[in-house]
C-alpha cells in the first residue's frame, strides 16, 4: 500500500523540526521519518556539555528557550526540542530508515523505508526535505588499527576512562573539552595535534585552563604531530620533521576529527555536486537542482560541517515554506 504524503522530510534534528513548524504555519503538516529519536545528534554530544551558542539562537517555532544558565546544556536542549515538538504536534515516525528516494515521471517521489521491526514502507510525495545531518559520518583517520574497538570518533563522559592511558586526535574545542574531563577523572590524556599552537577557535575561557595542564605535564600536548598507527597497547606518533616516532603506551584513542554530512545519499536522488564538493542548491529557497527536494541544516554546509549551526540551520524551513507557498500551493 502507498502511503501518500505532501511533504516529507528526512531527519528529526533541529533543522527538520524547524522546517516542520513552518510548514504548518502554511497549511502543510509534513511528516519526518527519523531513523533514530527526535534531535539524536544532540544526544551524541557529552552528557555535561554546554552550548557555545546563547539559548534564544536556538530557539525554533517562536517558542522561548528558557535556562537559569548563560549557555544552556544537552540536557535543556533535549528536553526543549522534545517540548517543541510535542506542544507543536510534529508528525514524526521515529526509527524508521529511509533507504531510497525516487523521482517519478510525475515530479513526485517514491521513498522506500524500513522500520525497527523490519519491516518494508512505501510512501509518495511531492516534495521531500533532507535534514539528515552529518553526526553518523565521522572523518576517517585511514590509519592501520582505526577499526579497533578502542577507538572512538565519539566521546559521552569521562567516567569510563578512569586510570586509562588515552590519546585524543584533534584540537579544536570537542578535543580541548574532552581533554580536561578525562584528567578530571584520573586519567592519562595526550592530544595529539596537527597544528603548530593552539587552535584560534578554542573558546576564550577554557583555554587558560587547558595551557596550565599542559604546562604542569598533568596533560601531554603533541604540536605539529599526527597518529600513523594504533596498536593494542600503543599508537605510532609522528611528530615534526627532523624528529623520531614516538611510540606511546595507550588504552584508548578518541578521534575527535569532526564529522561530514552524507553526500552519497543525495546524489542517489540525482543531487548533482559542484566541482567543491556540496551540493547544489539556491541559497534563497534551498531547492536543489532537483526539483522538488529541498536541503535544510548541516547538509547543506558547502565547505566544512561547522559552518552551518542550529542557530543559522534553523532558518532555512522558513527559505522552502515561501518557496512552496508562492510556487506550488
Amino acid at each position: 500500500m502507498m502511503n501518500e504524503e505532501q511533504v516529507i522530510i528526512i531527519g528529526a534534528g533541529p533543522c527538520g523540526l524547524a522546517a516542520a513548524i513552518e510548514l504548518q504555519s502554511i497549511g502543510i503538516s509534513p511528516l519526518i521519518i527519523e531513523k533514530q529519536n527526535v534531535v539524536h545528534s544532540i544526544t551524541q554530544y557529552p552528557i555535561n556539555m554546554h552550548f557555545f551558542s546563547s539559548p534564544e539562537l536556538l530557539e525554533i517555532a517562536d517558542i522561548p528557550f528558557t535556562t537559569a544558565n548563560e549557555k544552556p546544556s544537552r540536557l535543556e536542549a533535549l528536553n526543549y526540542y522534545r517540548n517543541v515538538s510535542l506542544r507543536r504536534k510534529v508528525r514524526i515516525n521515529a526509527y524508521e530508515t529511509v533507504t531510497s528516494v525516487v523521482p517519478l515521471e510525475d515530479r513526485s517521489f517514491e521513498l522506500h523505508t524500513v522500520d525497527r521491526y523490519g519491516e518494508a514502507i512505501v510512501y509518495r510525495a511531492g516534495t521531500v526535505i533532507v535534514a539528515t545531518g552529518y553526526f553518523d559520518h565521522p572523518n576517517q583517520l585511514g590509519i592501520p588499527g582505526e577499526d579497533q574497538d578502542k577507538v572512538t570518533h565519539f566521546f559521552r563522559e569521562s567516567h569510563p576512562y578512569t586510570g586509562m592511558r588515552v590519546a585524543i586526535i584533534g584540537g579544536s574545542n570537542s578535543a580541548i573539552d574532552a581533554a580536561l574531563e578525562l584528567e578530571r577523572v584520573g586519567a592519562q590524556v595526550t592530544v595529539v595535534y596537527r597544528g603548530e599552537q593552539y587552535s584560534r577557535s578554542i573558546k576564550p575561557w577554557v583555554r587558560p585552563s587547558f595551557e596550565s595542564l599542559v604546562a604542569k605535564q598533568r596533560i601531554g600536548m603533541r604540536f605539529s604531530s599526527r597518529i600513523i598507527e594504533i596498536g593494542q597497547r600503543t599508537v605510532t606518533i609522528e611528530g615534526p620533521p627532523g624528529t623520531d616516532l614516538e611510540y606511546l603506551p595507550n588504552d584508548f584513542v578518541l578521534a575527535m576529527t569532526g564529522f561530514h554530512p552524507d553526500r552519497a545519499f543525495l546524489t542517489s536522488v540525482g543531487v548533482t555536486i559542484e566541482p567543491e564538493g556540496y551540493p547544489t542548491f539556491n541559497d534563497s529557497t534551498m531547492e536543489t537542482n532537483v526539483p522538488g527536494i529541498y536541503l535544510a541544516g548541516v547538509v547543506a554546509s558547502r565547505r566544512e560541517a561547522n559552518e552551518i549551526f542550529i542557530e543559522t540551520g534553523r532558518f532555512h524551513g522558513r527559505k522552502i515554506a515561501a518557496h512552496l507557498m508562492e510556487h506550488k500551493i
